[in-house]
């Protein structure tokens, strides 16, 4: 065996890309490694735990797929299929209320899992005919989305912001007021310090009691990283499968996406876009894909994905990858957000793809016609501050800023106040009839 950076090559290991193999070096516990790549006999192995201490002609074993004992009243699967026999991991209901690793290991020091089973990763894909089209708008207990940029049930939608202007507190807004069964929050590639705050500060003891959190922080290697946001995905799924409706919360799928960059750069992939090889974006319509309408109406994932753009820019190519990807995205305004506007969604930049679908006909003129009024607003925002605004000059503008208190206290919302649908629905139309 030979470290080269982040990647472990290894000579005479025949096993498929996906396996999980078993690096043994002397006088320590093994160490778990995926086969990433291959060149001629040797194999390229990228490493879930810490290489220190690893020396030259270590050992290399394919790890063996475990079986679990049949079970009365269960059905008893036969993993056959070659993506069956990568890893498997723990799934069920004993996830309710804890947080663990990408690896399934608990991190809340609440004792080992219980009521749990190991399935594989890699689940069967449903076939796009045979799901179920978005037709039921989901409460999301924000006001502003609510109201303007309705949310479907099943609906995947991207969070586009830059650092700092609010998305984790978005993100546990809508852990705590979503009507969902389950909640699956994926934090990838975030500070620890981030993960313990979100858990215990934003999400709350009620939000984790109905909630899996998988965290895979920041200082974990990037396959870790990886497998942290596809473990989400399959908690997802399999509740999913049971015919609940769950709520996949990821943050975020740009370091999703860097943790593929620095696997496909180790192994010697060439650079494409700003540095991301063509691997990274194949890879993110497959997590992407997975979530969505169950068969025949069987359980849902509504799935949302934070993007980070980096610098506040929205042509990033991975935010513009997922702008094409998913069913819609709202985008954060850090300038909204240093004006003390909370959530700073900037709902002229944002939109649901799936609102057409899930809203009446009146919701929709009148979040068209707060559009226009909000425009109106922004363009004539300089002549306003200078005092060069005449009313009766434009009708339009005039009502525009006659209804700006209106509509600011329609698009504003405390984190710890919750805006039901209906409520919601009827202040911007009784705004619009004003």
């Amino acid at each position: 065996m030979r470290v080269t950076g982040l990647v472990l090559e290894a000579a005479g290991v025949r096993a498929p890309v996906g396996s999980v193999c078993e690096v043994h070096g002397e006088a320590r516990e093994p160490v778990l490694a995926e086969v990433v790549g291959f060149n001629g006999d040797r194999a390229f192995l990228m490493p879930t735990g810490e290489v220190h201490g690893l020396t030259s002609g270590a050992r290399v074993s394919p790890r063996a797929v475990p079986h679990a004992p049949p079970l009365l009243g269960r059905d008893n699967q036969l993993w056959r299929r070659t993506e069956d026999r990568g890893l498997h991991l723990p799934m069920g209901d004993g996830l309710l209320g804890r947080v663990v690793d990408a690896q399934g290991q608990p991190m809340d020091r609440k004792g080992p899992l219980v009521h749990v089973r190991n399935e594989p990763m890699a689940r069967r894909p449903i076939n796009a005919m045979d799901r179920d089209p978005v037709r039921n708008p989901l409460d999301t207990g924000v006001r502003a989305i609510n109201a303007m940029l309705t949310i479907g049930r099943g609906q995947r939608i991207g969070l586009f912001a830059g650092t700092g202007v609010g998305k984790s507190v978005l993100l546990g807004m809508m852990a705590r007021y979503t009507a969902a069964d389950v909640i699956v929050v994926g934090l990838i590639g975030e500070r620890g310090r981030e993960v313990k705050e979100f858990i215990e500060d934003i999400l709350g003891d009620d939000g984790l009691a109905r909630s899996v959190v998988v965290a895979a922080p920041a200082d974990a290697p990037p396959l870790v990283r990886m497998q942290g946001a596809t473990y989400a995905t399959a908690i997802a799924e399999h509740f999913r499968d049971e015919g609940r409706h769950v709520l996949l919360l990821m943050d975020s799928l740009t370091r999703f996406a860097m943790a593929q960059r620095e696997i496909a750069l180790a192994i010697g992939e060439p650079p494409a876009t700003k540095g991301y090889p063509p691997s990274c974006f194949a890879k993110l319509p497959q997590l992407v894909e997975r979530s969505g309408n169950g068969l025949n109406g069987i359980g849902s994932i509504t799935a949302i994905y934070t993007v980070l753009s980096e610098g506040d820019d929205q042509q990033d190519p991975i935010a513009d990858a997922a702008r094409g990807i998913l069913d819609g995205h709202i985008v954060l305004s850090r300038e909204l957000a240093e004006s003390g506007h909370f959530p700073a969604i900037d709902v002229e930049r944002s939109i649901s793809r799936v609102m057409t679908s899930v809203a009446p006909r009146e919701q929709l003129e009148a979040a068209r016609r707060v559009r226009g009024l909000l425009s109106r607003l922004t363009k004539a925002r300089d002549l306003i501050q200078l005092g060069a605004y005449q009313p009766g000059a434009d009708p339009e503008l005039d009502v525009a800023v006659r209804l700006q208190p209106q509509l600011l206290a329609l698009l504003q919302q405390d984190m710890h106040d919750r805006a039901p649908m209906e409520p919601s629905r009827h202040q911007l139309c009784r705004l619009v009839g004003a």
